[in-house]
């Protein structure tokens, strides 16, 4: 299996090449030439394999370079139940013909865990396999839970250094604390004066700089990412939607073959590009339902087939996907051209120049046909938070709200009672204070005590802070700066002892 880059300025490249550069050399995106076809045999046969088991399978249909005994190795140590219990990724039975997929039982609470947990050891891999001698700085902007989950996956990591940028009044009390708090001789945390989409634009430019990509380079380091923009970081999302149609099937939820529908809170594109790509494998798999906040660039652009992003940055209580600049879309759009690096290689630089960029009817109509986009405003949000609790007695955190009630949306729409899956992509603890607002029991909470919150939580629906939220209110805040997004590079150099 070799990848190409969305932009086609680069030759094809091994998997191992592509996780260690994470951004291709022309700014584009890297992607599998070829997608492997699964038969719904071996798709049903899934749920007779650990997830660890199911990850290497899928892994192994892209990484080619790697061995099964090296893909065994890296699933076992990254999905092991001293870091996600018993599942990492449990089906519930919550409503009626409507699942909820729980991606949030990792050492951070979100579902990134499921792939941050891997990508570092597929990293120091694709190292070995390069035969690279020069360390590696792992840069990630983060929208919130990115960051955490990439500092805790390459925290003390031999030959990385890892830096997160996240936006400073951009994320939950509980994301910030997390971030701030990391330990680790090679972690790095800064604060962002703007918000997540300043963060990543600053890194992708910082990617793009030859001079501080050679001046690094003779200092022996390499830049790579943690961002979904890597493919060793996209892949593993696949697996779970392969695992949980099969848990479907083998509880009787849905029958052999019988299409469905997943509900994906989306902010980046990343975790529903996962299912695009799981379909396009012969998942059955009926539509998508791109489920956005009141930042609803992706509704619009779904829905008109224009990609505008002149528009105020709205911070929700959905902070995750508080996003303009969906990067993974550059994948779709690469996809639905049938590779049309050129085309693609235009929108972007539309994109970057006039902030917009329009794409023609037939790959618009195509997007529609793939998913329903629905935005879901603040309101909408904490209300759905509550009913779900009041109705099915059932906690959810903000952004699976998003893509519960877009369910909700669909079904009024289209009249279509299909089977659907709601990915749930954090714990609510994460977000205390909006989930106690939901369930009316945030009256009187104490806006000086983050954790506060996270008890009256516990008390209010019998249930128990977990101890990544209980461990915080004592570990010290050991990252400081906060700084602006024109001055990401100089203080990379810095944090390296390269800087004059």
């Amino acid at each position: 299996m070799l990848f190409v880059s969305t932009r086609g300025q680069v030759g094809k490249v091994s998997s191992a090449h592509a996780i260690k550069e994470g951004l291709a050399g022309d700014g584009g995106l890297f992607v599998p030439q070829t997608l492997p076809y699964l038969s719904l045999e071996t798709i049903l046969g899934m749920h007779a394999l650990s997830y660890e088991q199911c990850a290497a399978k899928i892994l192994g249909y892209f990484l080619t370079d790697y061995s099964t005994e090296e893909l065994a190795e890296c699933t076992g140590a990254a999905y092991s139940s001293e870091k996600f219990g018993a599942d990492p990724a449990p089906l519930r039975k919550v409503g009626e013909n409507c699942d909820v997929l729980e991606l949030w039982h990792g050492p951070t609470m979100a579902f990134k865990d499921i792939a941050l947990q891997i990508l570092p050891h597929l990293m120091t891999k694709a190292q070995e396999k390069t035969g690279s001698d020069f360390r590696i700085v792992i840069l990630a902007a983060t929208s919130g839970d990115t960051g955490k989950a990439a500092l805790e996956g390459f925290a003390d990591v031999p030959g990385t250094e890892i830096i997160v940028f996240y936006p400073e009044d951009g994320v939950s009390q509980v994301q910030k604390l997390q971030m701030v708090t990391q330990t680790g001789k090679n972690t790095k945390v800064f604060g962002i004066r703007g918000n997540f989409d300043d963060a990543q634009r600053g890194v992708k430019e910082i990617f793009g700089d030859a001079a501080l990509e050679t001046e690094l380079k003779e200092c022996g380091w390499v830049f790579s990412s943690a961002n979904s923009i890597n493919w060793g970081r996209l892949a593993p999302q696949i697996t779970y939607y392969f695992k949980a149609y099969s848990d479907a099937v083998a509880e009787e939820r849905i029958r052999p073959g019988e299409k469905i529908i997943f509900s994906v809170p989306t902010g980046n594109f990343g975790d529903i590009l996962a299912g695009y790509y799981a379909r396009k494998m012969g998942l059955p798999v009926k539509r998508f339902i791109c489920a956005s906040n009141s930042n609803n660039v992706l509704t619009d652009f779904i829905n008109t087939g224009i990609y505008d992003k002149n528009r105020v940055l709205n911070k929700t209580v959905s902070p995750s996907m508080d996003i303009l600049v969906s990067s993974n879309l550059e994948r779709l759009l690469f996809d639905l051209t049938e590779n049309d690096a050129g085309q693609v290689a235009e929108w972007m630089k539309q994109l970057n120049t006039v902030g917009k960029y329009q794409v023609p009817k037939d790959v618009a109509e195509r997007v529609r046909d793939l998913f329903f986009a629905a935005w879901i405003d603040e309101r909408e949000t904490v209300d759905t938070i509550g009913r779900v609790h009041n109705d099915f007695e059932y906690l959810i955190d903000p952004h699976t709200a998003v893509a519960w009630r877009a369910a909700e949306k669909y079904r009024l729409l289209s009249s279509d009672d299909s089977y659907i899956v709601v990915l749930s992509t954090a714990s609510p603890y994460k977000f205390c204070k909006t989930v106690l607002e939901g369930i009316g029991k945030a009256e009187g909470l104490n806006e000086n005590n983050p954790f506060d919150a996270a008890h009256r939580l516990a008390e209010e629906t019998e249930t128990s802070v977990p101890p990544q939220v209980t461990a915080l209110e004592t570990m010290p805040i050991l990252h400081k700066d906060v700084i602006a997004a024109e001055e990401m590079a100089q203080h990379i150099k810095k944090t390296l002892g390269i800087a004059q």
